[in-house]
């Protein structure tokens, strides 16, 4: 059995109580975990509690795919308010006051103690000292959830509170307040756990649930990941200055980390379990479709239950609204909020080549009746997943909940961790492990490029140097894990991230400048490894493409539409990608004619509110044609060789603070 199907048990098989808030629990049963953790059935059911904890929307189900989706040059939402807010969190703009931080961190302290709760329970219990092979890989199971949870937590919250031992059942009521701790000794805690249980753990292939549980290569994997987080750069708090949003810092040993992380996925990389048979969009068109792969990409899918928890391809890919309840016509699939969107320059990133490009970025949404509308706007749709890529429909009245699978962990995910391992080890790949690093590299490109000849000289090329090379490794990411939650957290761990969100911001701002007037965006296109002039004069600010109120009939090819029914636009040759394109149309009929770029006011010219704020607490605009970067609060006149780092770590919630009776403080200028 899947599962997600019984996980919806799972929530109430832990020896306590669900609480709101992980400082204020209930003690669990005494008499309930003696009889839980003395039978391997009742043990595997407490586990599916564990398990359940990874879906809620407050986190993995919606949140951190959403909400707390930082703006990038990939991931975007667009803000027009000019005003500092409480929640603004994906332009770098909130307070302690904001009410999606507070339910996030408590759910997440929720996850941490159900799962210290029962690493606590079976560690202690006498069925466990007999060394019953099920029971370490529950046990690995659990340890690598908890490690999620505190993993994702020092990512959005740097030093956190922090115990591996369950607050539910002591005695003393100060130790509910458990003490902040470093990011780095928080890591090394949960790098040595997971080490001491792997081995003793199964592969994908072996379990039952496949990469719907927990495998000795996520184990693997998690390792990697965490390591890499610790040996990179993060934003550090100025203890001394209470208006500072901190310095960029990595460890003085960062280098060992590295080396932890090159290790780990050597090991995941060496067993041989995961390989990219599938093509891109068929791995996230299996997960639309609830089939499970055990030997491809995925090496972990949290797995969520139809009609009953997640919000997956109801966020991400077209927007398919309701009329009176319902959708109608070819639209049998209900409702898709389609609101997790991408960066409406991002598709000029891609290589004309790339089998991504035209797969992830969506240019249309639908009505309730299924005719296809363009998508003109300031951020495109992310079809990456999508409700209506499913053959079986959850019902003309569905909405969200649509057990979808979200892949936390990709063997993608583990190749390029390796590569970018290997070139900080070695200094690029002309070392011993330098082979390897370019083949990891070249496996995921080669499944985004048909021409092998093209994936070999683009490699020859970036393989030039260390500098190069990264790039090329944090290019392909940038490609691969749209709308995945990934790519600020990539430009973070490698001191990136304030040169992106400028470049990002700068780009918006350009292209709606060249609309109206003139900006000079050599250096730009420079940034982008484009022609000086691409930014200026190779953008298509007029397309074609065919409406006739139905769209265009369906090419029933998968690989072309996952949607096999409803209408699609078609657009005229390659007309949306490149000014050279755009098509001379006399004599054609049924072409529609319209601006793709209209992003400027027409009354003084200068970009409209959505350039100048999405942003807002790291760059932003003005009506006057100004343009301020943020440090430490205050605005100045922005230079992209002194950019302030990027206040991307968000507060503790002031319940937690006030709870804590000055235990906990806020620093980065909250």
């Amino acid at each position: 059995m899947k599962l997600k199907y019984i996980l919806v048990t799972g929530l109430l098989t832990m020896g306590f109580s669900s609480c709101s808030d992980f400082l204020d629990v209930d003690a669990p049963s005494k008499y309930d975990n003696e009889y839980i953790f003395s039978d391997k059935t009742e043990v595997n059911r407490a586990l599916n509690g564990v398990y359940a904890q990874l879906l809620s929307n407050d986190t993995y189900g919606s949140a951190y795919l959403g909400t707390f989706c930082l703006n990038s040059d990939v991931d975007m939402k667009i803000y027009t308010n000019d005003v500092a807010t409480t929640n603004s969190y994906r332009r770098f703009d909130c307070s302690p006051s904001g009410g999606e931080i507070e339910k996030t961190w408590n759910a997440a302290y929720k996850g941490v103690e159900y799962a210290n709760n029962f690493i606590y329970q079976l560690g202690n219990s006498e069925l466990y000292t007999e060394g019953d092979e099920e029971l370490y890989q529950m046990m690995g199971e659990a340890k690598v959830l908890r490690a999620m949870f505190y993993h994702d937590l020092t990512v959005m919250f740097g030093d956190i509170p922090f115990s591996l031992i369950p607050v539910s059942g002591a005695d003393d009521n100060s130790s509910l307040m458990l003490p902040v701790t470093d990011r780095e000794e928080v890591h090394k805690a949960l790098i040595k756990d997971l080490e001491s249980i792997a081995s003793k753990m199964k592969f994908a292939t072996d379990l039952s649930e496949g990469v719907e549980r927990v495998s000795k290569e996520m184990c693997w994997s998690m390792i990697a990941r965490m390591s890499l987080t610790c040996g990179g750069y993060s934003l550090r708090p100025d203890m001394g200055n209470a208006t500072s949003y901190g310095k960029m810092e990595r460890p003085a040993n960062y280098q060992e980390y590295y080396d932890i992380t090159r290790q780990y996925c050597d090991s995941v990389i060496s067993s041989a379990t995961h390989r990219l048979r599938l093509s891109y969009r068929q791995v996230f068109i299996n997960e639309c479709n609830y089939v499970v792969v055990n030997n491809d990409d995925p090496i972990f899918e949290i797995p969520f239950g139809k009609n009953s928890t997640g919000n997956i391809g109801y966020m991400q890919g077209p927007t398919s609204s309701l009329n009176e309840g319902n959708t109608s016509g070819t639209n049998i699939w209900g409702e898709s909020k389609g609101d997790a969107r991408l960066n409406a320059l991002y598709r000029f990133m891609f290589e004309e080549e790339d089998l991504r490009r035209d797969y992830v970025n969506g240019m249309w949404y639908y009505k309730y009746d299924g005719t296809p509308v363009l998508r003109n706007d300031r951020t495109v749709h992310n079809n990456k997943w999508s409700k209506l890529w499913s053959t079986s429909s959850m019902g003309t009245n569905s909405q969200g909940s649509t057990g979808i699978n979200y892949p936390y962990m990709r063997y993608t995910d583990v190749l390029l961790m390796y590569a970018e391992a290997v070139n900080e080890l070695e200094n690029g790949v002309g070392g011993a492990n330098g082979a390897k690093a370019v083949d990891a590299l070249s496996q995921v490109r080669s499944r985004a490029f048909a021409d092998a000849n093209q994936v070999e000289s683009y490699l020859n090329k970036v393989s030039a140097n260390k500098e190069t090379f990264l790039k090329a490794v944090l290019d392909e990411r940038k490609f691969e894990f749209a709308g995945e939650n990934m790519r600020w957290r990539d430009l973070v761990r490698n001191n990136k991230y304030g040169e992106e969100v400028y470049y990002s911001f700068m780009r918006y701002y350009g292209v709606a400048t060249n609309g109206e007037s003139t900006m000079d965006m050599e250096d730009i296109s420079l940034h982008d490894g484009k022609d000086a002039d691409y930014w200026e004069n190779s953008l298509p600010y007029t397309i074609y493409y065919k409406d006739d109120k139905k769209g265009a009939p369906n090419p029933n090819n998968i690989n072309e539409y996952p949607n096999m029914s409803m209408n699609i636009l078609q657009f005229y040759a390659n007309c949306l990608y490149n000014k050279k394109d755009n098509p001379v149309t006399a004599g054609e009929t049924g072409w529609t004619q319209t601006s793709l770029f209209g992003w400027w006011n027409e009354t003084d010219g200068l970009p409209e509110n959505e350039m100048l704020y999405s942003f807002y607490g790291y760059i932003r605009g003005d009506y006057r044609g100004n343009i301020y970067i943020v440090r430490d609060g205050k605005t100045e006149t922005p230079s992209v060789n002194n950019l302030p780092p990027v206040r991307y770590i968000l507060p503790y919630p002031n319940t937690a603070i006030q709870r804590s009776a000055g235990l906990y403080k806020n620093y980065y200028g909250y």
